[in-house]
């Protein structure tokens, strides 16, 4: 991204707030003139008082030029004072309005995004989060510090040189010659670093992700006795990190020092000049020390070329994968138009091909099956088979390669998918609990569901007597119930949202077998009058299916009831038969003989 195009970026988050931005660039306008008033002042104190030293005049007759100073001095401190305060605030604020507008912005941006935008090779949340805080951090910073570094500083250069070739020309000239040498060293270090800075931002990226992986992983790792393991590779990752930011230094340093060498030599030559001219009577002795602190306003914003390079790559390097983020549109996640008023919850897929985004091997091969409107059917398969994929589609999360899926005689591609996802309960295997507590959680399926609504809900699921033994009751917090009861509020959820269909992912496998026979019974009760696709590998939540599906990698290769495919002597009856003997249905049999 160049700089151009970061400017054009960021310009509609700052056009709301001309108003802050004008008010900001008069202060510093006034400010850049009040930067001057000490070189004047000290040209006129030295002129002043060679003058008295010339005609032996002692301390009575400079008393009223030390007044007349003092007097100009601490004005302007005091109005120098109140611009700093106005700039500072000012572009403060216009920061954090910037800050809060890109960072809302981005989360209703991504909100938006398809599921396979989430399951991308560098999209994973470590990387993403990395990557939002760092463009809004890095952007921002240039905003507030564009208005009250940048400018101030240019503006202060500008009226000096100004000044310094009103003054004399020749002295002038040495302060323009010296800025684009400062200017050429500037850019050449930027160039150099740029590679070096984008790498620090990738493993930046990695290290982030890693150690969100950790936390995740925490309970594996210490079972595997895998702390040493996860050490090296972030120490790896971290020697990585820290040789790449050395080389940085190192660069930086050699740059600094050499545009210090060249004001140092501007310096010398101004010096050199002005004595000269002094000398020759072309110049009175103030304009010596008059052309230095002029000078130094000049190369004052040059010293900090460097430091303002260095965020503006921030910048550049930073934005392009936050704006990557931002204006990732094709990754809209796409909706039709159609709303009917009912929705009776037919599905009928033909011929579905299908692959994972970033995935050479397709899932899915040839899918065709019909689920019949409030008929119960279930998935049944080893593990990969493609089970959960079926799922996915059927919820428009993805979108087949090829083939068609129609949802009571329309394209599933034509429904509003709000309106969609609004019709259908998802229980997964393992739900996501919300940081907050269990009414929270549970209203989450309908937010304007009274409390009365949410407790009923939580009693269909059996957890409701679990919860009024807590000491807070509702407003325990959610993230510290077992799994299992977390399994349970995730039904709860599904129960509250009342949906015509539902799709069941291994909705017990995490619970213990009381809470199983419970939830089955009150899964039971709400399949009356749905159309429910049941995911699972207990014989209970399969055997009673109106029709079955039985998936092989990726294939769809036996339906028809339990009865009908039990008898084909194929895969489903080897898969029921080893159910059978998991459970060691034999010795059970026998207990209740």
């Amino acid at each position: 991204m160049s700089l151009l195009n970061l400017f054009r970026n960021i310009n509609p988050y700052v056009k709301p707030y001309k108003g802050l931005v004008f008010l900001t660039l008069f202060l510093t306008l006034i400010g850049a003139l009040t930067a001057q008033v000490n070189a004047w002042v000290l040209r006129y104190t030295v002129d002043q008082i060679a003058f008295l030293l010339e005609q032996h005049k002692l301390l009575k007759e400079g008393l009223s030029i030390m007044a007349t100073i003092s007097i100009i001095l601490v004005t302007k401190e005091i109005v120098n004072s109140l611009l700093v305060f106005g700039q500072k605030y000012y572009g403060e604020k216009l920061r954090i309005y910037v800050a809060r507008d890109l960072a809302q912005t981005v989360i209703e941006k991504v909100l938006t995004y398809r599921l396979a935008f989430f399951t991308s090779n560098g999209n994973q949340p470590g990387k993403l989060q990395t990557r939002i805080d760092r463009g809004i951090e890095s952007l921002t910073r240039l905003v507030q510090n564009f208005f009250i570094d940048i400018l101030p500083l240019f503006a202060n250069s500008i009226v000096a040189l100004i000044m310094m070739f009103n003054a004399n020309f020749y002295v002038g000239l040495v302060g323009l010659c010296i800025i684009p040498i400062y200017f050429y060293l500037s850019i050449r270090q930027a160039n150099r670093m740029s590679g070096s800075r984008r790498n620090i931002k990738d493993l930046r990226e990695v290290k982030s992700h890693g150690i969100l992986n950790i936390l995740e992983s925490i309970t594996v790792i210490k079972s595997f006795i895998r702390e040493d393991l996860e050490t090296e590779k972030q120490l790896t990752l971290q020697n990585d990190l820290t040789d790449t930011q050395m080389k940085v230094r190192k660069l930086s340093f050699l740059y600094d020092g050499l545009k210090n060498f060249t004001e140092q030599i501007g310096i010398v030559i101004i010096i050199i000049l002005t004595a000269y001219l002094v000398l020759t009577g072309q110049m009175t002795i103030g304009a010596i020390m008059f052309h230095i602190m002029l000078f130094n306003n000049v190369s004052a914003p040059i010293r900090q070329l460097h430091r303002i390079y260095d965020q503006m790559n921030d910048a550049l390097i930073y934005s392009e994968s936050f704006f990557d983020i931002l204006k990732a549109d094709h990754e809209t996640e796409p909706s039709g138009t159609y709303k009917p008023e009912k929705i009776a919850g037919k599905f009928e897929v033909k011929n579905v091909n299908f692959t994972y985004p970033g995935n050479k091997e397709r899932t899915l091969f040839n899918i065709n099956m019909e689920v019949l409107p409030g008929k119960s059917t279930a998935l049944v398969g080893l593990s990969g088979a493609g089970k959960s994929t079926v799922i996915n589609l059927l919820d428009k999360f993805y979108q087949p390669d090829s083939g068609e899926i129609l949802l009571d005689g329309v394209s599933l591609k034509r429904y509003d998918t709000t309106f969609l996802r609004d019709n259908i309960g998802l229980v997964l295997q393992k739900n996501h609990i919300f940081n907050g507590t269990i009414e929270e959680n549970i209203r989450y399926g309908n937010p304007h569901a009274s409390l009365e609504e949410v407790m009923n809900a939580a009693k269909k699921s059996y957890i409701h007597e679990q919860i009024m033994n807590l000491p807070n009751k509702y407003q325990t917090s959610a993230l510290t119930l077992s799994g299992g009861q977390q399994q349970k509020i995730a039904i709860a959820r599904m129960f509250l949202k009342n949906p015509p269909i539902i799709f069941l992912d291994e909705p017990t496998a995490s619970l213990d077998a009381i809470s199983t026979e419970q939830i089955k019974n009150s899964l039971d009760a709400i399949k009356k009058d749905r159309t429910v696709i049941t995911i699972s590998h207990s014989i209970s939540q399969i055997i009673d299916s109106d029709c079955i599906y039985v998936m092989k990698n990726g294939y769809i290769v036996e339906s028809g009831t339990h009865e009908q495919i039990y008898h084909l002597d194929g895969t489903y009856k080897e898969i029921f038969d080893a159910m059978a003997r998991s459970l060691n249905i034999d010795k059970i049999s026998k207990t209740f003989e």
